[in-house]
């Protein structure tokens, strides 16, 4: 998928789609692609990983493949425990479906984008879509925006609490040829209002799939944003994945990513804190083995002061995976009063497994609390001969140690029914490593 390629189909987007709102935005944005192209090696934010060889590969565009192809049945195997008391939003190949996804909560106003665009929300979308663009200067980035179709705005009113929390469902069909989809979303949390947001993919049949996604959102003055995104799919799947947040108002925010299955995996997470006194919690656990590759990359911005985050990323290397950590927290000149603290902690089980990690403050203030650290080791010898003079066998006792490190991590996944599934999934990924 050369330039060439991008021009052919954005020229048909652009014909296709000729009355939508997003048509300048789109075109801005493939003038940004087409001078900053696919980021290699040379780009600092990109050393470790190396995206372009997915650009040489045969994909079929997105917005050529038939959303119809699969149905409600397709997807009742792929629903996370739970479904029935949460909102189900649907995407096949990027494109939201709205006839596909079940909302069940009357709180929740969800609507295709390019809706919202002209409507009701209108100044909403035209303040919010895009701002990851500032954050993230990149090829990657300026494609999915110049790619804007079939994309979803979720928005939660003022003073509402929507108790169910919102399944999306990221579905690549690969059964009959290679995917390429760019799914996008528009977040708002209106004042005094709280939601819970669960992302996953998932891959359809055996051909390659590749996701650019982009979620956007916009947490607004004593509001609380519960966000998950498990990426459990399969080993010819590779991802690059973007969740920008941007805490406008003092609110609470709490984010866990779980990394399990893939091919490369580019985590990319920016928290905006553009207000006093907003807090936010960054928690993520890769734990991956054969060739899996993935990479975190995590900003908070603290451009105000008496801000709070806490952020703790964790890692459990096997096989020839790969695993790298990118943190960085800014603490801008006027905001005084931060407290910013970031650990990455990493257990490297094989030999022929990797680890990557880049803890950075940026501090232009004079009063605050900041810390970042980070460690690299093995196993505990001392707990395993622990266990093991109390009769555990060597591979029970080292799932047990390996469960008991990811612990912390994940009794911050609020919904219960997920956190029950991640934890299972943990324990069979385990279970089956140290058969």
């Amino acid at each position: 998928m050369d330039k060439a390629y991008f021009r052919e189909h954005f020229d048909q987007l652009q014909l296709k789609d000729t009355k939508s709102v997003l048509a300048g935005i789109r075109r801005d944005a493939f003038d940004t692609f087409n001078t900053l192209g696919v980021p290699t090696v040379k780009n600092e934010e990109w050393k470790y990983t190396r995206i372009g060889g997915l650009f040489n590969k045969n994909f079929q565009f997105s917005i050529d493949l038939a959303a119809h192809a699969i149905s409600s049945k397709d997807i009742d195997g792929l629903r996370l425990p739970g479904f029935k008391e949460a909102n189900e939003l649907v995407f096949i190949n990027g494109i939201f479906s709205l006839s596909l996804s079940d909302l069940r909560s009357p709180e929740l106003v969800v609507l295709p984008l390019e809706e919202a665009a002209t409507g009701e929300f209108k100044s909403i979308v035209s303040k919010n879509l895009g701002h990851s663009g500032h954050y993230l200067k990149d090829g990657i980035n300026a494609l999915n925006t110049a790619f804007l179709y079939g994309g979803a705005f979720i928005c939660v009113r003022q003073d509402l609490v929507v108790d169910r929390p919102v399944y999306i469902y990221h579905i690549a069909d690969a059964r009959s040829a290679n995917s390429f989809s760019q799914p996008r979303s528009l977040v708002h949390l209106d004042l005094h209002s709280s939601l819970d947001i669960v992302e996953t993919f998932v891959t359809l049949g055996e051909q390659e799939s590749f996701a650019n996604h982009v979620i956007e959102i916009v947490v607004e003055k004593e509001a609380k944003l519960g966000y998950y995104k498990i990426q459990n799919d399969h080993v010819d799947a590779s991802q690059v994945s973007t969740t920008h947040i941007r805490q406008i108002g003092k609110s609470y925010t709490n984010n866990v990513v779980v990394s399990l299955n893939g091919a490369l995996i580019r985590n990319n997470l920016n928290v905006i804190f553009e207000a006093e006194h907003c807090e936010s919690h960054l928690y993520g656990l890769y734990c991956l083995n054969g060739q899996t590759h993935v990479d975190n990359h995590t900003t908070v911005d603290n451009a105000m002061p008496h801000c709070f985050s806490n952020e703790l990323y964790k890692g459990v290397m096997d096989g020839k995976s790969t695993g790298i950590f990118n943190g960085k927290i800014f603490v801008r000149k006027d905001a005084q009063k931060t407290n910013a603290y970031q650990s990455n902690k990493n257990i490297l089980i094989s030999d022929d497994a990797s680890v990557n990690a880049k803890p950075q403050l940026e501090i232009f203030a004079d009063d605050v609390k900041c810390s970042h650290g980070c460690t690299v080791g093995s196993l505990d010898d001392e707990a395993l001969f622990y266990l093991r003079s109390r009769g555990v066998d060597l591979e029970s006792a080292r799932a047990l140690l390996l469960q008991a490190y990811a612990v912390d991590i994940l009794e911050n996944i609020k919904p219960e029914p997920i956190r029950l599934y991640v934890e299972k999934l943990i324990s069979q990924r385990l279970a089956k490593d140290f058969a």
